[in-house]
Parts: C-alpha cells; structure tokens; sequence
C-alpha cells in the first residue's frame, strides 16, 4: 500500500505548475451525463453514512441525486461541511496520506488545497477540472455520488508555521494493547478520502489529485476498499463485513438530537477555523479469518452479540431492536455475554461515547502464511476523539471477545475542516485566517 515516491513523468509535469493555477498538461476525463443537483454497534466494525434531511443552501450534506442513467448521481462538493462524512456510503474507497515536500510551507499548502479543492469540485458535478484536458480514462462514467473529503494531520501545523493554530484535539492518540501500528502506513501531513459509487472514477479522481500534488506533497501510503455495490443490498446502511456480520446497525442517526454535536464542530470553538469540521481516526484492522472460520456460529454470534444472519441482537427482537444489556437467559446468564462486542462498544457502556463510523472491507491478497490479508479500513468521525474514539477504543482493548480476531496495524488522526464555500477552497479559514 506503500506510494512514497512520484512519477519521472509527473515530476517533469510539476514543473510547470504555478502556484494558484491547476497544472497545464495534467489531464483529466472529461464525464458526459447530467449532474445532479444538488456498524456493528461498535468501534472495530464500523460503518453506514446517512445523508442529513432538509440542509439550506449549497450544503454538502444534501442526500444525492436519485439517478436516472448510471452514475448519473453527483453530491455536492460546497457547503458548511466537507461531502463524505454524512452522505450514505458509496461502494469505492481509496484513502491517501500525503506528506509535504521539503520547503513547501505555508504559500505552497495554500496553492496546492486551492488547487484540489477546484479539482475535486469539478470532478463532483462529472466535469474535467480547470486548465485540464481529457484523458478519457473515466470516460461517460458520470460523477457516481463522488466525493472527497481532506484532513490536516497533526505535524503539518509547524511545517506550514501554523502551530499556534494546531487543534487540541489533534494530541497523539494513545497506544493501546495489541496495537501493532505499522507507522510508515500510518499518519501523514494531509489526508484524503475519496469514494464514488464506480471504482474507476475512485480511482481516477484519487490519481488525478495525486499527480496535482506532485513537487508539493508526495503519498505517504495508500488503501482501497469496498463495500456493498448500489442496488446490491436491501440493506441501504447495514450491510455486512467479511465476517459475515450485518454491520452499521448502531451507527447515530441524523434523528438523534445530538447527532450533530456528536460529529461536527460547534461555531465559536476552538480553533475557530475548525467550525462545521470534524476529526476522523483512521485504523487498517486486519481481520484473522482463518481463526474466526473455525468458530462455531454459537460462539460467533456471542463474539459480537446478535444473530449472523438477522444482525438480531441475543436479547431478542430485530436488527433494529435496541440491544437490552439487561435481559437474562432462563439460566439467569446474560442474554448479551459480558465480552460481546456490542456490549463493550455500546454507549451506555462508555458513559455516552459514540461517534459516526464509515468502515470500508479490504483484500490484499495472502500473506507469507497463506493467512488473506483482510480486513476493515475503520474511519470514524466525531467532534472531539477524546470523548469519541478514544474511551471505546480503550474499552475494547481491555474486555472485548471480538479483539482477539483482529490486528491493528496502521492508525491516523486528522482535523476535517468545515466544508468550503462556493468560491473559495477546503482549509481557507485557517489558511488565510
């Protein structure tokens, strides 16, 4: 997954690129078709986006489109908040760490997330980005509900000589038992997430803001996964993992009333450049399936805490039955064990922690023992990581039955600033601020 070094080609390319003006001889598809206008309940296996009801003006957070023609969907790029967070899932992930080329400072950071906000804008309505030209590479793929969310890591602040602006919430994240953090996948300067319902347009969006970034930022690592294809699943939000858990069910709701000071920053915070954003935690989460296949599905199923094949939880009910921690079996034994998943990762018991998860299956092949290298790509996003991941990241390392199948292997934290408006660019409060 390792990207650390950029084309002789795109190199050469760099060189003619000012620095406010996309690059000259880049190239990219030209889409035809209209745009529209515009977990398990816990931490290790998380995932579900929702789109907010009823937004103002120019809002990311406006559900998408229904299509009439294939990939005709577009969500749209402007608004109070960054697209990507809210929106329901797309099928697609490709998630890149960039670090900064030595001397880029803070003129060069500005230029380069004017420049990939205008790329990623025009790439959500279907069209080629300014002073770009057709390589037809995605050619009449359409916008296919594209979107691309940027994050600032921790240690751009003093590389940009913006550390007095540095978020609080940005303090490295603790270790935790088990972790087995690979750190050269792991962190980064900037942080992209780009998804799109047709995994050509992922990737070409995803190339396309690489080679916009060359002489200024170089990948530090890169993943790709997948989830469930549009129209594949009567399950909209939930459907399931590779291990064959329905998984999302207990993800917050735009409904609730605290959904929204659950992921977003709150206007008059601190910093006051991060309102409308939100901080998401990255982790690669290998999943041991060749231990996890030799379980039996009782004990499975009271791994995690509901059934396998209705996502039930053991105290009865549907999937979208609440989970009763309570409720006893005729033995007087908990119907919900006490190390199942969904009862360590649930909020009640973690004094309320939650946060909106959008977790993405990969496969990377066998490894060296014939074991697949798979898993979940967790991201998760909440207004403060340390009353959001972090409490239910540690309770999970201490107790929960679940742990015991899988490995964390890469982890990052980054500050997603608020949406941009429709003239400016992604991070200008706090670039220009």
């Amino acid at each position: 997954m390792s990207a650390k070094t950029t084309s002789e080609k795109a190199r050469k390319e760099s060189t003619a690129m000012s620095s406010d003006q996309p690059h000259p001889q880049l190239s990219r598809r030209r889409l035809l078709g209209a745009a529209g206008a515009g977990g398990a309940a816990g931490l290790a296996l998380g995932a579900g986006g929702y789109a907010l009801a009823g937004p103002g003006p120019k809002q990311s957070t406006a559900a998408v489109t229904p299509a009439t023609a294939l990939g005709s969907s577009a969500v749209p790029f402007h608004g109070a908040h960054q697209a990507g967070i809210v929106e329901p899932m797309q099928s697609t992930l490709h998630a890149t760490a960039f670090d900064l080329s030595p001397g880029i400072g803070r003129p060069g950071l500005t230029a380069l997330m004017k420049r990939w906000s205008a790329a990623a804008a025009a790439m959500a309505e279907g069209r080629t980005p300014p002073g770009l030209t057709d390589d037809q590479v995605a050619l009449d793929a359409g916008p296919s509900s594209l979107t691309v969310t940027f994050g600032f890591g921790a240690s751009v602040f003093a590389k940009a000589g913006l550390a007095a602006q540095l978020p609080g919430e940005l303090a490295a994240l603790p270790p935790f038992p088990e972790d087995r953090i690979d750190r050269a996948r792991s962190d980064g300067d900037l942080w992209l997430q780009v998804c799109a319902d047709d995994p050509l347009v992922a990737f070409h969006a995803m190339r396309t803001l690489q080679r916009l970034a060359a002489g200024q930022a170089a990948p530090r690592w890169q993943m790709t996964g997948f989830s469930r294809a549009p129209g594949a699943t009567a399950r909209p939000v939930t459907g399931r993992n590779l291990m064959g858990q329905i998984d999302g069910t207990n993800n917050p709701k735009p409904s609730d009333a605290d959904f929204a000071s659950r992921v977003f920053v709150p206007s008059g915070g601190r910093p006051a450049w991060m309102a409308g954003g939100s901080y998401a935690v990255f982790r690669r989460i290998r999943m041991l399936l060749d231990d996890w296949d030799q379980q039996s599905l009782t004990v499975q199923e009271r791994t995690v805490g509901r059934r396998k094949a209705s996502g039930a939880p053991l105290s009865g009910g549907t999937e979208a039955t609440p989970v009763d921690l309570a409720r006893q079996n005729a033995d007087g034994s908990l119907a919900v064990p006490g190390d199942a998943h969904v009862r360590v990762a649930a909020p009640a018991s973690n004094q309320g922690a939650a946060m909106l998860r959008r977790g993405y299956s990969y496969h990377d092949g066998l490894r060296p023992d014939g074991a697949p290298d798979a898993g979940l790509l967790f991201i998760c996003f909440q207004s403060d990581p340390g009353t959001g991941f972090v409490p239910v990241q540690r309770k999970l390392a201490r107790g929960d039955a679940l742990s015991r199948f899988l490995v964390h292997e890469s982890s990052g934290l980054y500050a997603i600033p608020g949406g941009a408006p429709a003239d400016g660019y992604v991070g200008q409060a706090l670039l220009e601020g």
